[in-house]
């Protein structure tokens, strides 16, 4: 069952409990460096400079036009708040020294890519903090909006903990949950998780600064770690259960790379799918077995069956499944499987 996304917990309840000045500190007390990227970067540093929090730079990085760039620029946001910016492939040496000599009272991770080194870490002296968009120690590593969907998870969160050698191994300062609907793709979860963190955020700064935020160890025994997802990883067997592909294809749909498949020697994106029975045998997996109506195309499963709403083959237009696959749909019968073998590989 989801908790409470605003509900804290009993470590954050006892601080507010023996520190109750704590929350009153002023957040322009300390001086924050940034290492940010991406939507949650975004959110979270509006936040701080909504708060009042001295910024004094931000390290990000260069957008990747092999990404498809949805996200707000949280370079943009920097400058335009007069924000010194920064995008170092790698942070050496002198770099580090750089940092040092900015004299951070708090270093800020939101969704940086690289991990920061522990001589990074020790120049902030009210400590080192990352966001990370899982509820830990469940999901450290990479991606793990990616993974929780590919998973079948129902529930998803942020937390905020304390950075260390190790990646999302630090101690939690706080966490907020929400639930995972099946409506839910990577970008819509992603976007259920933004107001989440810039809201724990919000919360935690104050007593950041006050020397007095939440702080409890994780047991990583009782978590898991993914790695980074690869495009082809977005492969599909077709004897996996209905379930599996459903959930890997929303978990790498658009802005992602996409779930795929092969068909008479093309690749086939999938972009869009509804399992249309959980259990049973529709026929062999892969083989398409229907027209559904409103443009699905029904394929058999190792368990189950899925229906394909939304479609594409490589180098050619996305559209709805029912035309895209228009041309092997000609042989087959509404509801009575393929006369020439039509199977997706």
């Amino acid at each position: 069952m989801a908790t409470n996304p605003l509900r804290r917990n009993a470590a954050e309840e006892n601080v507010a409990a023996k520190n109750p000045h704590a929350v009153t500190a002023q957040p322009g007390a300390a001086r924050c460096l940034l290492f940010a990227y991406h939507e949650m970067g975004y959110g979270c540093m509006e936040a701080l400079l909504k708060m009042g929090a001295p910024v004094a730079a931000l390290f990000t990085h260069e957008d990747d036009s092999r990404e498809e760039i949805w996200w707000r620029s949280c370079a943009g946001l920097a400058r335009s708040h007069g924000v010194p910016v920064y995008t170092p492939e790698s942070l050496d040496q002198p770099w580090i020294e750089r940092i040092a000599a900015i004299r951070p009272a708090i270093i800020y991770s939101f969704y940086y890519r690289n991990l920061l080194p522990d001589a990074i870490l020790r120049t902030a002296p009210l400590g080192a903090y990352n966001l990370h968009g899982s509820l830990l120690p469940a999901y450290r590593g990479r991606a793990p909006v990616n993974w929780m969907l590919v998973n079948g998870e129902r529930e998803a969160g942020v937390t905020l903990h304390h950075m260390v050698a190790r990646a999302d191994a630090g101690d939690i300062v706080g966490q907020r949950s929400v639930p995972i609907d099946d409506s839910d793709t990577a970008l819509t979860l992603y976007r259920k998780l933004v107001p989440l963190g810039v809201a724990l955020l919000t919360e935690m700064h104050p007593l950041i600064v006050a020397g007095a935020a939440p702080r409890r160890a994780q047991d990583l025994s009782r978590g898991s770690y993914f790695g980074r997802r690869r495009p082809e990883d977005g492969r599909i067997d077709w004897r996996w259960p209905a379930r599996h592909i459903f959930n890997l294809v929303r978990a790498v749909t658009h802005p992602y790379p996409g779930a795929f498949c092969w068909l008479n020697g093309r690749k086939l994106y999938i972009w869009e799918s509804r399992i249309a029975a959980e259990a049973g045998r529709r026929g062999a997996p892969g083989e398409i077995v229907s027209t559904a109506g409103s443009g699905a195309v029904e394929v058999a499963t190792g368990e189950g069956s899925l229906l394909i709403t939304r479609a594409q083959f490589d180098g050619a237009v996305e559209g709805v499944a029912a035309e895209i696959l228009s041309g092997v749909l000609s042989e087959v019968s509404h509801g009575a499987g393929p006369r020439g073998g039509a199977r997706l590989e």
